[in-house]
């Protein structure tokens, strides 16, 4: 889900897998669930609609737009606010019976957030109360079966959907195709290399930034990414459908991929891609 603000700031308070809780409007003074933080920046609205849709806590793009214009007295209702996302994971909430009451350092005058650490007594209250939420609502850690779906532990494993997937592919390759470079926000596609339904990943390393029109081409297997991230591209273009021009200019490009290496593409998961689903 998106716990969206209205105004683009950075939101550098927790790091990926702390506990991200949520607190009722006064009066009702009580602490109702909450979530593991996976990442936060700053996206446009149409954008985080796109990738949350109604788990950003609207029913329609309309209806958000509504509530943030609402906060930030915008006069030009079409524009495409720029709004800060936390991206959270795992979110549970609280029966009534089991709200929690505020810790006494919570301060009336706080309108944005605070942070705790369990070295702290209220930290600690606050966490043996949430560890009291039935297991069927609390965030869990992974089995062992199925760790290699989740990210790295700091509290727990934060469970990375399409949502989060496709926001943190689309920042950690820069916003731009990894094959033409091109930056028009709306036209790209966070890709799975391996797609979920036969096992891949909601990981970066199992994503690719690309045009909506490579993306297509990439899950139907007429394009690929060599283990050496060159483009390649199938002679099947030309044979099906006589054309493919602009694609075939783009063969053997390299692609551009993150600087770290532990968000590159998955050498598995591209050789699982060539063999499996390129057409060749």
């Amino acid at each position: 889900m998106n716990f969206w603000a209205t105004s683009a700031t950075p939101f550098k308070a927790l790091t990926p897998g702390e506990f991200f809780l949520f607190k009722l409007h006064a009066p009702e003074n009580f602490i109702v669930g909450g979530g593991v933080f996976a990442y936060a920046n700053i996206l446009p609205c149409s954008l985080a609609w796109e990738a949350f849709g109604q788990a950003n806590g609207a029913s329609s793009l309309s209806e958000m737009r509504t509530r943030i214009m609402r906060y930030r007295r915008e006069v030009n209702g079409r524009s495409d606010f720029q709004i800060g996302c936390r991206i959270l994971t795992q979110p549970f909430f609280l029966e009534r019976e089991r709200w929690i009451d505020l810790p006494a350092s919570w301060s009336s005058n706080i309108v944005t957030f605070k942070t705790y650490s369990t070295d702290d007594p209220d930290g600690k209250y606050l966490w043996d109360r949430i560890q009291e939420t039935p297991s069927s609502n609390f965030p869990q850690g992974a089995s062992d079966k199925e760790q290699a779906r989740y990210g790295e532990p700091v509290l727990v494993r934060p469970r990375l959907g399409q949502g989060a997937f496709r926001i943190l592919v689309t920042d950690n390759y820069g916003r731009r195709c990894a094959v033409t470079g091109e930056r028009t926000l709306h036209a790209l596609d966070a890709a799975h290399i391996r797609p979920y339904s036969q096992g891949g990943l909601h990981e970066v390393s199992n994503g690719l930034l690309f045009r909506r029109d490579i993306h297509s081409l990439f899950d139907a297997g007429y394009v690929t990414v060599r283990s050496d991230f060159r483009f390649e591209v199938s002679r099947r273009i030309k044979e099906e459908f006589e054309n493919g021009r602009d694609y075939y200019a783009l063969n053997g490009k390299p692609v551009a991929v993150p600087d770290r290496i532990d968000l590159r593409p998955d050498p598995t998961a591209l050789a699982w891609h060539n063999s499996e689903l390129f057409r060749g």
